[in-house]
């Protein structure tokens, strides 16, 4: 009896050892693998020695892919390069992914990219989701039609009368506010949103001025009209809560706009 009682005990001290043995290591792990996670979103792009910033691939003038280079070329790419040397000393340690209106807040707090440089537009509802830089360009939601539409404003999108717009965007939005009367059909994107245009599914496209300057830009028989009945200033997000990284972001916009670098850059693609 003795020898089972002794037995009994041993075997227990031995399972004791064994699981403050494992919550142990378990500790060690959080410990080891918390270092990465406790550093902010500025640390750790220094630490990779590469910013991810999410463009537009179908935005002229602002985020269009060449399709003879491959590249991605605009307004927001080079801003976004510029902003890559400010914080990781190299313009080109930097990645670009391809995001669209719909798509850029969840990829940005997913973590698949660390920044957005995307014709996005700075919303008290967007604020909700995400942390804005200062504004980096003042844009304003316009109108384009096939030169000779009897389309001339927005007072004459009346019933009946088609609007194309991109899904995500504040466009979309607006336009229901501001023509409730007229049918809203939306799109994917701006390339699918201008090809319905050209193709006569829609009598108007609304977006910002800047980027249907960059479709007029490309087929010269359809123009803006009406000027422009919103305000649409752009920021750049980053996910909620990354005060360090907004404040090197604003810092290096900053730079840009005192060093002569922004004008630059902003003659070179917006010719309004």
């Amino acid at each position: 009896m003795l020898k089972k009682k002794s037995f009994f005990k041993l075997a227990l001290v031995s399972m004791v050892a064994v699981l403050i043995l494992a919550a142990c290591g378990s500790k060690e792990e959080k410990t080891s693998g918390s270092g990465e996670e406790s550093k902010n979103a500025l640390e750790q792009i220094k630490d990779r020695d590469k910013i991810i910033i999410g463009v537009k691939h179908d935005t002229r003038l602002f985020g269009l892919k060449n399709p003879s280079t491959g590249e991605v070329e605009g307004f927001d790419i080079d801003i976004a390069r510029q902003l890559a040397k400010e914080i990781v000393g190299d313009e080109n340690k930097i990645e670009f992914k391809e995001v669209t209106s719909k798509t850029r807040i969840p990829l940005l707090n997913n973590g698949d990219i660390d920044a957005i440089v995307a014709t996005m537009t700075i919303t008290e509802e967007r604020k909700k989701e995400v942390d804005f830089t200062d504004v980096y360009f003042e844009a304003g939601q316009s109108l384009l039609v096939k030169k000779g539409s009897k389309i001339k404003s927005i007072e004459d999108l009346k019933k009946g009368t088609k609007v194309l717009a991109v899904k995500g965007s504040t466009s979309a939005i607006n336009i229901r506010e501001k023509a409730p009367e007229a049918t809203v059909l939306e799109f994917e994107n701006y390339a699918e949103a201008f090809t319905a245009l050209k193709s006569k599914q829609g009598d108007a496209l609304t977006t910002d001025d800047a980027i249907l300057y960059g479709m007029a830009d490309e087929d010269p028989s359809y123009e803006l009209v009406g000027g422009t009945f919103t305000e649409e200033p752009y920021g750049i997000a980053v996910k909620k809560g990354n005060t360090e990284l907004v404040d090197a972001l604003n810092d290096g916009l900053k730079k840009l706009r005192d060093s002569g670098k922004y004008d630059e850059i902003h003659d070179k693609w917006i010719k309004e």
